[in-house]
């Protein structure tokens, strides 16, 4: 991707906001501010973004109400949360919606910088991919889930399947190993590429998914928990 990655910080807290973007300038990246998700909005819509930091708690419009307004918008930017301890509900709401990861404050400027430089990896490689610079065609199918690593695309039965970048980048983990069962740690650490803290972002990004490929969720023919284990899609689905 040419030129600077594009940034938007939306925090009500002045002072936090503007440390943030102290930080990532640091870095080189250009950075936008917003005191709350309604200018986040304005902003979203205004400018090319790659990645956006969003509070959680803000006045005027909050921060998942944003996230929802993003992604029904279909702005596919990752967007990492920031949340309070005392938030939990928030915060899996957050992931339900579409984000793609959080940061509990208080957190340190390295936490944060080490999220967004591993987003800001992943989502280059996915627009590379997009945009066809990646010229080799890799398609894997399970039955009528086929997975296309060039195009970015995933279908069922024919139809298109609308993933997050996370939500493909789990789903392609498991296809290309059929049949073999990945912790939730492993999937973590495999698709975030850092160690494992926090795997209840698994377990919302696989109910996600369940949502969006099978027919029954709740008696999943392609994606498999095994108990106690971890996750796998089934080599031969029933």
């Amino acid at each position: 991707m040419d030129g600077k990655y594009r940034i938007l910080v939306v925090e009500d807290d002045k002072e936090i906001r503007e440390g943030i973007e102290i930080y990532l300038r640091n870095q080189g990246y250009e950075v936008f501010q917003a005191a709350n998700g309604k200018e986040g909005l304005v902003v979203a819509d205004r400018e090319e973004l790659h990645l956006a930091i969003v509070d959680i708690m803000m006045p005027v419009m909050d921060g998942v109400t944003m996230l929802m307004k993003l992604r029904a918008q279909k702005y596919e930017f990752p967007v990492i949360m920031l949340s309070a301890k005392s938030e939990e509900v928030d915060k899996i709401t957050g992931l339900n919606m579409g984000a793609d990861d959080y940061v509990t404050k208080p957190f340190t400027p390295l936490e944060l910088l080490a999220r967004v430089n591993s987003h800001l990896r992943r989502y280059s490689k996915y627009l590379s991919a997009v945009s066809g610079e990646e010229s080799k065609e890799h398609i894997y199918q399970i039955g009528g889930l086929e997975l296309n690593e060039d195009t970015v695309e995933v279908s069922v039965d024919g139809e298109p399947v609308k993933l997050t970048p996370m939500e493909f980048k789990i789903v392609q983990l498991l296809i290309k190993n059929p049949g073999r069962v990945f912790s939730a740690d492993e999937i973590y650490e495999r698709v975030w590429n850092e160690k494992a803290v926090n795997t209840d972002t698994i377990m919302v990004h696989v109910r996600n998914i369940r949502e969006k490929i099978e027919i029954d969720p709740k008696n999943p023919k392609y994606l498999k928990v095994v108990w106690g284990v971890g996750y796998k899609i089934d080599k031969r689905p029933e």
